[in-house]
């Protein structure tokens, strides 16, 4: 691939399974053979936490990503200081390392395509403050009775299914 490749947002809020769900794209891009990148929005507040041990990045580098980094009122572990980072700029400057695939976990404003982790329906507002949504995946089934998503909508457990969709438009946003 040339130097801009596709980046793919996951958000959601806290315990909705974002990291569960990098780990499964960061692996299922190696065994496409493609080198995957990420960050991490340490969206807690505060410089992120410097010790390794279970911190998300890590978990991310553990199921592959040959480039991992997470940001945090200014610190971006790649340790490098700046006043703000924006992702703006982290993704610029994770070209110069040629990856096939950027995922974003958190950066909830950005405008880069997005699925959407829903922990229960309260959560489903985030679809209407998000742009480009390309799929909502749930911790409960959407039955008939429930106000209809705007978007495909994929139950938590069928992971097959939706990872495949998911590449599928990645693999758009990339011709």
């Amino acid at each position: 691939m040339g130097q801009y490749c596709p980046v793919l947002q996951i958000i959601g809020y806290e315990n909705s399974g974002k990291t569960t769900l990098m780990e499964k794209l960061i692996k299922k891009s190696s065994c496409r053979g493609l080198q995957a990148a990420s960050v991490k929005h340490h969206g807690h507040g505060g410089e992120p936490a410097t010790e390794k041990n279970d911190k998300d990045s890590s978990r991310h580098q553990q199921a592959g990503a040959f480039l991992s980094s997470v940001e945090g009122s200014g610190m971006l572990h790649l340790q490098a200081s700046t006043h703000q980072w924006g992702l703006e700029e982290i993704i610029e400057l994770y070209y110069h390392f040629h990856p096939d695939i950027i995922f974003v976990e958190g950066y909830k404003n950005a405008a880069y395509p997005k699925v959407v982790l829903l922990r229960n329906q309260e959560d489903e507002h985030l679809l209407d403050q998000c742009t480009n949504v390309i799929c909502a995946i749930s911790h409960y089934k959407n039955t008939g009775e429930q106000k209809r998503l705007p978007v495909p909508h994929f139950f938590l457990q069928d992971d097959v299914e939706y990872i495949d969709y998911i590449f599928q438009k990645v693999r758009k946003q990339d011709e």
